[in-house]
């Protein structure tokens, strides 16, 4: 009995398997090729040079990709940066007061050093601005080595000068997601979330104020804060973000109208003795002898027992306040600049005004 079994021909195998992976190789690159083209023509961060002229609105849940943008468009003349005790400042309500087009580039919990980047694209695109507010916090002073960044990715390719660097950033999922985003934006599919001016409310609505939810959340900052009181001296501190901010303020033209401002945080969050009160006055010390000798430049504090800090319903946290209190920081901004006192307290006037020098 004869029996006979088959076998597949080796040299046929091989040629198959070259063929699928040519065509598998083949129909990658053409997918690849296909959303890099997509990528770079939607340009969801409306950063590239080649792009067309879309009418792009920022998307990114991370401003650090979509306010270079804004840092860069002639739309504006003037800017306010910061981190997110900055954010609420609209500037619906600082155009008419300066008159000025203002974009607010504040991002939420940005290093000292991430804000300046930011400027440093604004002044770059703005050689002569008419006006730049910078909102100092404990990110400023109470930092005492240098920090670069948070856990946030912070793109450094779309912060330098060369931007036909951002044709290397395009083939990423995050890319590819936030072309989709912006696609379905420019389509009118998918509404628009933030603002074209930088300014986006990311507070809640105040119809969903609930005081006991914030005295909560007051009471744990008010506990995690140091309790010593014995007085010392903060002279020998290190302050790196201040001594980037002397780089900042000397890189802003000389006409150009300055203003750094401590932010109202919390009266929970104002220590009252002991080191850490040392620190901030330090810290305010420093920012007032640095703005004295740096033309047309105002310090306002509202970092102070104030109408404003001393009230738990002007706040969601200890850090955070609420939109009318927003608003009416940018109403005592543009009296502060007129060299106006505080009729109820809110600042004060931590330099000459801009007009007496």
């Amino acid at each position: 009995m004869s029996s006979s079994t088959s076998s597949s021909d080796p040299t046929s195998d091989r040629a198959a398997w070259r063929r699928f992976f040519r065509l598998f190789a083949g129909t990658a690159a053409v997918v690849a090729a296909f959303v890099y083209l997509f990528v770079a023509t939607v340009d969801p961060f409306d950063n590239l040079p080649l792009s067309p002229p879309f009418d792009r609105a920022p998307i990114a849940t991370n401003a650090r990709y979509s306010f270079p943008a804004l840092a860069r468009s002639d739309k504006f003349d003037s800017a306010i940066f910061g981190s997110s005790t900055s954010r609420l400042l609209r500037p619906a309500m600082l155009n008419p007061e300066f008159d000025a087009r203002f974009a607010n580039l504040a991002m939420n919990a940005a290093t000292a050093y991430e804000q300046s980047q930011m400027l440093k694209v604004f002044l770059s695109a703005h050689p002569a601005p008419k006006a730049v507010m910078i909102g100092l916090d404990d990110i400023w002073c109470l930092t005492r080595t240098p920090v670069r960044y948070t856990p946030r990715p912070f793109p450094e390719w779309m912060y330098g000068e060369n931007r036909w660097a951002g044709y290397t950033h395009l083939l990423n999922l995050y890319a590819v997601e936030q072309s989709g985003i912006q696609f379905a934006t420019l389509l009118g599919l998918k509404p628009e979330v933030y603002g074209r001016d930088g300014y986006t409310s990311f507070v809640p609505d105040d119809s969903e104020y609930d005081p006991v939810r914030v005295k909560m959340h007051l009471d744990e900052a008010a506990r995690a804060m140091p309790k010593d009181t014995a007085p010392v001296s903060a002279a020998g501190l290190p302050y790196p973000a201040i001594d980037l901010l002397r780089e900042d303020l000397a890189a802003i033209p000389g006409p150009t109208t300055k203003i750094v401002f401590f932010t109202p945080l919390n009266h929970v969050l104002q220590p009252v003795a002991g080191k850490l009160l040392a620190e901030w006055n330090e810290c305010k010390q420093r920012v007032t002898s640095l703005a004295a000798r740096t033309p047309n430049t105002l310090v306002v504090d509202f970092m102070i027992p104030s109408p404003i800090t001393s009230d738990d319903n002007n706040y969601w946290d200890s850090a955070h306040y609420r939109i009318a209190i927003a608003d009416r920081l940018s109403r005592d901004l543009a009296a502060a600049a007129k060299g106006r006192a505080s009729p109820d307290g809110d600042y004060r006037l931590l330099t000459p005004t801009i007009a007496a020098r």
